[in-house]
């Protein structure tokens, strides 16, 4: 298995994808040094990184979900069903693209904290479950930050679609095997919430922008400092 859904951003500062599904420790130390990356920013909750924690050897070369120090491991969740508005209220893309600027008007210190050590200098992994939703907001203020239009926004984001029948197969199989009563449905691809149409995200940037103006003055508002958001600025697209 593998972090599906993987690609850069920003002149490869910013990797972004899926949980780390059916990697074993030495799989995933193979993978981060692969990639170079430097830190993993896991957006996902509590009771989700239970089910596919991420786990690299310890000293005694068992498994252990603990990312070694040449790597930060750092947890920035956003719970979903917790924050703004109801996954099951969502019907169009609208409601989607809606879900997502409630999650940033609720949450604006979570995306600056999620794109920190990128803007720091670290290569760095954004993840959530499918890299899709949590993962596609943070990566459309990071890629826009670094200079991207909303077209590229855009692109990217509906880049997913391609990836989403695996997914979707694999984390059902994921759930099920955790939680056996998790119905079947749930993974649907029909369901709006398991989809990355374009108009979600034209609708996002087009409602982000109305509040927010820029991302770079969002980032700032957010926690950012100065130089953190001129050094995103400068990681090119």
């Amino acid at each position: 298995m593998a972090v599906l859904n993987l690609r850069p951003l920003a002149g490869g500062r910013i990797l972004r994808g899926s949980q780390p599904f059916g990697l074993d420790a030495a799989a995933t130390s193979g993978f981060l040094a692969e990639h170079g990356i430097q830190a993993i920013v896991d957006l996902r909750s509590e009771l989700e990184r239970s089910l596919v924690p991420w786990l690299v050897a310890d000293g005694g070369g068992e498994p252990a979900a603990v990312v070694p120090p040449a790597v930060e491991l750092i947890h920035n969740p956003l719970d979903p069903n917790a924050v703004a508005g109801s996954l099951q209220a969502v019907e169009t893309a609208e409601d989607l693209g809606d879900l997502y600027l409630g999650w940033v008007r609720l949450r604006p210190e979570w995306v600056a904290d999620a794109l920190r050590p990128a803007a720091q200098g670290k290569r760095t992994l954004i993840n959530c479950s499918l890299g899709k939703d949590r993962t596609g907001v943070v990566s459309a203020i990071g890629l826009l930050a670094a200079g991207g239009t909303e077209d590229q926004v855009v692109q990217d984001y509906s880049t997913t679609t391609h990836s989403l029948p695996d997914m979707l197969q694999v984390m059902a199989e994921t759930w099920r095997l955790h939680v056996p009563s998790t119905p079947a449905q749930y993974f649907s691809p029909d369901l709006m919430i398991l989809q990355s149409p374009e108009a979600a995200m034209r609708h996002f940037l087009a409602g982000f922008a109305r509040e927010f103006g820029n991302a770079r003055g969002f980032l700032r508002e957010a926690g950012l400092t100065a130089v953190e958001v001129e050094s995103l600025g400068g990681a090119g697209t």
